[in-house]
């Protein structure tokens, strides 16, 4: 029988922690609609999609169109930090265990993104999910550019209406 193996993978982003923490931690709903080339869909099956338990669907598109079926297994909004159960879908076909943890670190100027993944191969001749951790590496920075952009439109408009403090609006 296989071992509990771990791949890790760290970016850092320009948007504040509590942003990219909340879209993954509870408004995956528009993660499809932020990079709809890697993410074709999130459905909620069971819960509210934020809180331990809810089961959400992904559809999503790494070397071929993929699902999984997840359960957030702990939530620490004080840390921002999530870990997500994978129990269906392609993932399950090469690994018995796969849960996926985010946490999402404040910094001086936007925050630390750190994806860990513990998994237990189905058999040896398995890779580890290394493509995994880069694909949510790859969404996270999708999601910071969104912001970034959400961020900048906002700084235009409010220069544009003669607001002198950002702060209101971000």
């Amino acid at each position: 029988m296989s071992q509990i193996s771990k791949v890790e993978l760290q970016t850092e982003h320009k948007c504040p922690a509590n942003k990219i923490f909340e879209i993954f931690a509870s408004k995956s709903f528009l993660i499809p609609k932020i990079c709809p080339d890697k993410v074709q869909s999130i459905e909620v099956l069971h819960g509210d999609g934020a809180t331990l338990g809810s089961v959400k669907v992904w559809t999503y598109v790494l070397d071929n169109s993929e699902v999984a079926k997840e359960r957030i297994a702990a939530i620490d909004e004080y840390n921002k930090s999530v870990t997500f159960e994978v129990f269906e879908g392609d993932i399950p076909k090469y690994y018995n265990v796969m849960k996926t943890t985010l946490q999402v670190t404040a910094k001086e100027e936007g925050c630390s993104v750190k994806w860990s993944l513990e998994y237990e191969k189905k058999n040896e001749d398995t890779p580890p999910p290394t493509k995994y951790a880069e694909f949510l590496a790859s969404v996270a920075k999708d999601i910071d550019t969104f912001l970034q952009k959400a961020r900048d439109k906002r700084a235009h408009n409010c220069r544009s209406y003669g607001s002198n403090s950002l702060a209101t609006y971000l």
